[in-house]
Order: C-alpha cells, then structure tokens, then sequence
C-alpha cells in the first residue's frame, strides 16, 4: 500500500528523511500522491491547511490516515475510514504513558512535581507532560517548563549536542520521608520516525472499522 506523508515542516521532512533513508520504506509526497486513486496510508505532519482535502481523498480512496499533528480539527468529526491520532509516536514513551494512566492513582494523596524541558524552539503544548500530569491527578498549570539551554545543560544535565532537539521530563512523588522519581530522556528524531514506521506496519497487520483510534489503544492491544 502506498504511503503518502503530508507536510512540509520538520516533522514531516524526518519522516521523509527517515524513511528514505534508514528504514528504505516507499514513501510519497501529498503533492505527487494528491489525485491518486489507490488506497493508501496518509501520515499527516502538516499545518492543517491541506486537511479537508486529505479527509476527502481518505475518503474517496478508502484510505487509512494517521494524524501526527497535534490538536487536529479531525479530532472532532465524523469519518468514515480509521483515523489513528498520535500525540506521540516515540512507542516506548507510549507505553510509559499507558503505564502512568493505569497506576496514576495509586499516589493520591502524594506530593508530586514535574519537570518537562524541550528545545527552546518548541512552543506548543508539551502534550506527553500534560498527559502523564492528568494521570498523576496534578493540574497542568503546575507543570514546570524549561526552556533555558543553560538550566537544560547545567541542572537537567541535557547533553550539549542534543540541547537543539530533545524531550525531557522528571516526576517526583514524595510520601513524607520517602521518595520516588521517574525520568524520561529522549534524545534526536530518530525514535519518532521509527515510531511512526511501526505504526504504519500495525495497519497492514490488522482490520481497523473506519473510526478514530487513538494510538493508546495499540499500545493496549499488544500491537505496539
């Protein structure tokens, strides 16, 4: 099945990267693919701009679509083929966020602060923090964020070479005397691309109905 990636902002240019280049997997640009009439998985890492025609040509072909972007407006209608909704495609930091939702409850009553740095340039909802906030029952305007390369490097320790590009978030729980912390580091594009890869591997793997999955619920089957 063919695979087309729209977008022209970073994420969508490391798919493309990523999947011309290590994982040699076929791929296809929207604009070469947009009056295609064979089945196909759409990746979606654009702006939104070109989303009705997308949705319509998902449509039209009975194709699959896997959302990338963030706080996409499909989010909110009605389809009629599977749409997969990935707020993160880096799959082990999927599972730490489906193990956080399960157990999330067990620290009520508990102290808990959490830290999240991005590179400076991101400027969007840090959504994994925002989740795994949720999960812990902690108000996400308590999240703290950190942009300062100079407190990335000297306080999280983010190595320098990796302070351009890099997700980072540190949980406290703390019961009185006793303490527990968990720690994630993602370092570089590579984990997202690969990611997505194996994303797309799942839907050649198994009968979706034409609704919105969200990528979670792969993680939850055992298909991730």
């Amino acid at each position: 099945m063919e695979i087309i990636v729209v977008g022209a902002g970073r994420m969508a240019r490391e798919i493309l990267s990523a999947f011309r280049g290590p994982l040699a997997i076929e791929v296809t640009e929207w604009v070469a693919a947009a009056e295609s009439a064979k089945p196909s998985i759409v990746i979606h890492a654009g702006s939104g701009r070109e989303l009705d025609e997308v949705i319509a040509f998902c449509e039209r072909t009975n194709s699959f679509l896997v959302e990338v972007a963030t706080g996409s407006a499909i989010e909110n209608r009605e389809v009629r083929f599977p749409v997969v909704l990935c707020p993160n495609t880096n799959i082990l930091m999927l599972k730490f966020m489906v193990m956080m939702a399960r157990s999330g409850d067990l620290f009520k009553g508990c102290k808990i602060q959490l830290t999240e740095s991005h590179q400076t340039a991101k400027t969007s909802t840090p959504g994994t923090a925002v989740g795994v906030a949720r999960s812990l029952g902690l108000p996400s305007s308590e999240i703290q964020s950190v942009r300062d390369p100079v407190e990335q490097a000297q306080v999280l320790g983010i190595p320098e070479e990796h302070l351009s590009r890099h997700a980072y978030h540190h949980i406290e729980i703390q019961d009185g005397q006793t303490s527990l912390t968990l720690e994630t580091r993602v370092f570089d594009k590579a984990p997202y691309a690969a990611g997505v890869a194996k994303i797309v591997a799942v839907l050649g793997a198994h009968p979706l109905e034409p609704r919105i999955y969200n990528v979670i619920e792969f993680i939850e089957n055992g298909w991730l």
